[in-house]
């Protein structure tokens, strides 16, 4: 069986939208049975004091990397991929306005705070980045603004506006690989988050390729096409097979680039066609040279690798950390040395319970990690989950001091005609009792919490689905030590980002692809039937946001919202599956686009 999508890139069929909502329905229905344990396990967690903040340095100087103060100019909008960016006056109240149902021109009469619209694919599952007066998104050739490449022609686009206006300055384009969905998925866009750095962008292609462009100059003999420095397609130079589409945002460390491979398993599920490529990769941004590569996850790889790489200095030590497809965190020292081609591994920790177990579907208990690791604090946050094309499932969220150093998971697997070594790790499952295995708490655990589920009600029981942490593809949004954190089952879960303990849970009603944006005192979340809700940032659950009869609830935005909510220079900036909004209290309205 072949998967439709993967991670950003992929949207449900109908059939599998209405088939995932019988099964949450009958999920709540059986819940207070098969959770009923009035001791259930809920948010575990250490004493463990946290890193100082001031040890918490992101790798780049703004001026020296010509970054304008207010620009988001890559995925989380730092190398720490916590996406609570400054703001003032961020609109909460907003109407889309109408589109000509022949052009697909906005139309802005009827709209409210609505500064321009910019049109984009067919489906959109990257996210927006701005940088340096530009707008980037990437999607698919829906919008046909090339006339080499009309829109009838299947394309992976990087697309580029200008902030002012939304006018389109230049499009990079990526034509379908000849191998088709087992690598380059029909119809499925660029869903890579760009760097941008002065007059260079960094990207994944859906190709495969690591590639760099100057954003001000053009292509020779053109007027709307970037002018491109290198490429390095990692198909053909490392042996990378991607499963479906390669997806990464990435992050720089001075000269370095950091970039997750996407590595996989092959179209039907059953191999890993490439298991010595490398997932982890470090470059140098100039040149595109590679510094170091890493395999680790190698034959354990479950599914794809979609997560995208965190960098800080973490108690006085440069620090990358990779999400791995086979659910474990990695973690190398963040420069360009190596030993015979391989970074130094300062620690890496295992995201799911030693007896959690793969399979294909909604059935499986194990998982990898979509999302990126996020950095607050001196401690690192990360969550489990899975292509959404696989349903829903359960989850684990994490909270992990990075000062240790080896293997720092919550639990270790020994075998009982073994109790002196550990178990190595395993794909499908860490720890199987029917051949004798046994699970033991880790005395070098790097485990500060860990939430999977908490009787948030005090009944004694736990419900399904509000009550319980599920499967996510979204990244963490933490500030004031309340951490919000959007699952693939549509809950919104606000933590205590010291204790992982729950202050509230609110239940979306939609599948949520994307993550939360904090700004102010509010925080923002879109949800796959396209709603964007608007919460205060608080321990006590306040919805902002108004629907379009002044109820509480979502801001329809007319299609599913796979993105994330950002803001740059005081402008708010959503997409949904075909048009970029840039939203902003009493606009000067663009142009039409």
């Amino acid at each position: 069986m072949s998967c439709n999508c993967c991670k950003y890139f992929a949207s449900f069929l109908l059939a599998a939208v209405a088939a995932v909502g019988l099964v949450r329905l009958a999920q709540r229905a059986a819940s207070a049975d098969e959770r009923s344990s009035a001791n259930a396990a809920t948010s575990k967690s250490t004493e463990r004091p946290s890193t100082s903040s001031a040890d918490e340095k992101l790798p780049i100087d703004p001026a020296a990397s010509q970054i304008r103060p207010g620009d988001w100019n890559q995925w989380g909008g730092s190398s720490v991929r916590n996406n609570t960016p400054d703001g003032k006056n961020i609109p909460t109240d907003w109407r889309p306005g109408e589109f000509d149902d022949d052009t697909g021109a906005w139309k802005h009469t009827g709209s409210k705070n609505i500064k321009w619209v910019a049109r984009l694919g067919t489906k959109s599952n990257g996210n927006a980045v701005v940088a340096n007066g530009k707008v980037y998104m990437g999607t698919n050739n829906g919008g046909g603004y090339l006339k080499r490449y009309p829109s009838s022609v299947d394309l992976g686009v990087l697309l580029c506006f200008n902030e002012a206006d939304g006018k389109f300055l230049w499009q990079d384009s990526s034509e379908k690989l000849p191998t088709g969905r087992v690598n380059d998925w029909p119809l499925e866009g660029i869903c890579s988050v760009p760097l941008v750095e002065g007059h260079r962008l960094w990207y994944v292609t859906s190709r495969g390729e690591v590639k760099c462009l100057d954003t001000d100059e053009r292509k020779a003999g053109t007027t709307d096409e970037p002018k491109v420095i290198w490429v390095l397609d990692m198909m053909k130079k490392l042996g990378v097979q991607q499963h479906n589409m390669c997806s990464c945002g990435i992050t720089s460390a001075g000269d370095l680039l950091f970039v997750n491979t996407s590595n996989g398993i092959d179209v039907d599920h059953s191999y890993i066609p490439s298991p010595n490529a490398p997932s982890f990769i470090c470059l140098d941004k100039n040149t595109g040279k590679v510094y170091w590569a890493d395999n680790s996850p190698g034959k354990n790889i479950l599914h794809g690798q979609w997560s995208s790489p965190s960098y800080a200095v973490l108690g006085g030590v440069p620090q990358v950390i990779f999400g791995g497809g086979d659910g474990w965190l990695y973690d190398f020292q963040g420069t360009k040395e190596s030993e015979n081609g391989r970074p130094k591994l300062l620690w890496k920790f295992d995201c799911n319970p030693k007896t959690a177990k793969y399979s294909v579907g909604g059935q499986s208990t194990r998982n990898h990690i979509i999302g990126s690791p996020v950095i607050y604090k001196g401690l690192v946050y990360v969550g489990v989950g899975e292509d959404p094309e696989h349903a829903e499932g359960i989850g684990n969220y994490w909270c992990i001091d990075p000062t240790k150093r080896g293997d720092v998971s919550s639990e270790l697997v020994f075998n009982s005609k073994d109790l002196q070594h550990p178990l190595p790790p395993r794909r499908l499952q860490a720890a199987i009792k029917e051949q004798g295995d046994l699970v033991r708490e880790n005395p070098n655990s790097a485990m500060v919490w860990h939430y999977d589920h908490y009787d948030l009600n005090h009944d004694g029981k736990i419900e399904d689905p509000i009550e319980v942490m599920h499967r996510t593809c979204g990244t963490a949004a933490i500030k004031n030590d309340l951490l919000f954190i959007p699952d693939f089952s549509g809950i919104l879960h606000c933590l205590d980002a010291k204790t992982g303990k729950p202050h509230w849970t609110y239940d979306l009603l939609s599948a949520c692809w994307g993550s939360c944006l904090i700004v102010e005192d509010k925080v923002y979340v879109g949800n796959e039937d396209g709603d964007v809700f608007i919460f205060r940032l608080s321990p006590k659950m306040e919805i902002i946001s108004k629907t379009a009869d002044g109820k509480p609830g979502g801001i329809e935005m007319g299609s599913a919202v796979y993105s994330t909510p950002i803001v740059a220079h005081n402008v708010l900036y959503i997409s949904n599956r075909n048009y970029l909004f840039a939203i902003t209290n009493s606009p000067q309205v663009a142009a039409a686009k």
